[in-house]
């Protein structure tokens, strides 16, 4: 089973929590011990970001830490290479989010080859057309067992987001707002109103929510209105400030409390 489907299966009774990194940045080489340490210190699933060159959807946060990766020489190939070295001792899902360039670039079915040989279970692109998932994407992703997951916002149509619901696998990440990635104090009503809307859809897939995740009320809010929490922006800043994941979990942890 993927391990994406199996974390959810076996989590039924408790809220995850998944965070996400840049690959490359602070350093090209701390792929492997951010991954490691996540693992070990409880994290349920590691969204590896891809870095490029123009991310639409992400904040300055994530903006800056993918220019500081390339500067790095952080390459897909090269985060594929790094991925499949530690792919025997890494047990939870790893989902590799990033831009459609670089992965025209490498080729769909070089892609999503790699992925599975890296120990990739899932990966989000952003500016993938829906149209081009299903007709061209999907097939190749089925074959090799790799979970493409769709996001969805408050501007999103319920007819839309019942035909992502039928058409995909894994789970839907829930944009918590329409704006790009980026830390949050709260969420306010109309956030509220747009989580009880899509809990009252009853989707097949589990939800995750994501984007402006930072202390304890945001993650209460997202926890408590679906599967889990996607923290990014927040922990990418306490990594480069700290260039130590442990202690950068250590102050996530802090934050989560307040």
């Amino acid at each position: 089973m993927n391990k994406i489907n199996q974390l959810f299966q076996n989590a039924s009774q408790r809220k995850l929590l998944s965070l996400y990194f840049c690959a490359g940045c602070p350093d090209i080489d701390n792929t492997a011990d951010v991954i490691k340490t996540m693992q070990r210190r409880g994290i349920d699933m590691i969204e590896v970001g891809m870095p490029f060159s123009d991310p639409l959807a992400d904040g300055p946060v994530i903006q800056s830490a993918g220019t500081v990766a390339l500067k790095n020489g952080m390459t897909l190939d090269l985060l594929l290479r790094q991925l499949a070295a530690i792919k025997d001792e890494v047990t939870i899902p790893l989902v590799l989010m990033g831009y459609l360039n670089p992965v025209m670039h490498m080729g769909y079915e070089t892609y999503f080859s790699r992925c599975a040989e890296s120990g990739i279970s899932g990966t989000i692109i952003p500016d993938l057309p829906f149209d081009d998932y299903l007709n061209v994407v999907k097939p190749i992703a089925d074959r090799y067992d790799i979970r493409v997951i769709m996001m969805i916002t408050p501007e999103t149509s319920e007819e839309r987001i019942r035909f992502i619901d039928e058409h995909t696998d894994g789970f839907i990440y829930m944009v918590s707002s329409a704006a790009i990635t980026g830390a949050q104090n709260s969420f306010d009503e109309a956030k509220l109103a747009y989580f009880n809307r899509i809990n009252n859809m009853h989707l097949r897939n589990p939800h995750m929510i994501g984007f402006g995740i930072s202390n304890k009320q945001t993650l209460e809010s997202a926890q408590q209105n679906a599967a889990g929490a996607i923290i990014g922006s927040k922990f990418v800043t306490l990594l480069r400030e700290t260039g130590n994941a442990n202690q950068a979990l250590d102050a996530l942890y802090e934050a989560l409390q307040k």
